[in-house]
């Protein structure tokens, strides 16, 4: 009996849900099957330039987004820019390596760390290449929480925003804050930073910005750094 039951239900299952495509717009069926992902909320960064260029002052000035800029408010590309996209069209179309061109990450391995550095010179460090300063960040928190297992990661406060969610999102184990930005100075909070990072459990993970910190713009000196690295 339960056989035939299933045997004669799923024929008509199956005629109603052709039936309700056949009613059913395309659109409306696929704007259902969306329904239920929310909106992410708005960058307030680059929410800049949309004010930007909503205001009708002829004196305004676009503070959002740091680049170049003429006379005319138009992007200023750099003459060393030129000369890289001349030279893009004239390199190798194959398919890079799967951590990317040598030549680019060797160089950019010797730009970051110096090319007099011992761990440099005993290849002791690897470099990747990837999709931007945000795609770095994922392939790392990635390949931390699949070899080393999920620890909490420290951001600084403030930072670019989408850099916590994206540690959010690699489920690293919980995602913290250390003070960075002293408001009153405009300064580093190098004691609330010290502070912080001490008081953080063993093993935790600390994302730094290498340099021209996003979006404030400081940077500790290279003493500081010295004693960072020493927490």
């Amino acid at each position: 009996m339960q056989m035939c039951v299933s045997s004669c239900v799923a024929p008509i299952m199956y005629s109603v849900l052709l039936s309700v495509r056949a009613i059913l717009p395309r659109h409306v069926r696929m704007a259902s099957r969306w329904s239920k992902v929310e909106m992410g909320p708005a960058d307030p960064i680059l929410g800049l330039t949309v004010a930007f260029k909503n205001d009708t002052s002829p004196n305004k000035v676009n503070l959002g987004v740091g680049a170049y800029r003429d006379d005319n408010g138009k992007p200023f590309v750099l003459p060393c820019v030129r000369e890289a996209e001349k030279r893009l069209l004239d390199a190798d179309h194959e398919y890079a390596p799967i951590g990317g061109l040598p030549g680019f990450t060797k160089a950019a391995a010797t730009l970051t760390f110096g090319d007099d550095r011992a761990p440099l010179r005993e290849g002791r460090i690897a470099t990747v290449q990837t999709l931007s300063g945000t795609g770095a960040l994922r392939t790392g928190f990635d390949f931390i929480r699949r070899f080393f297992g999920a620890m909490p990661v420290y951001i600084p406060q403030p930072t670019w925003p989408n850099h916590k969610n994206i540690a959010r999102d690699s489920q690293l184990g919980g995602v913290e804050e250390y003070r960075y930005f002293e408001k009153t100075t405009k300064g580093l909070d190098f004691a609330g930073l010290k502070s912080d990072l001490s008081a953080a459990p063993n093993g935790s993970m600390v994302l730094l910005h290498a340099c021209a910190h996003n979006p404030t713009g400081v940077d500790p000196t290279q003493e500081q750094g010295v004693e960072i690295s020493r927490l």
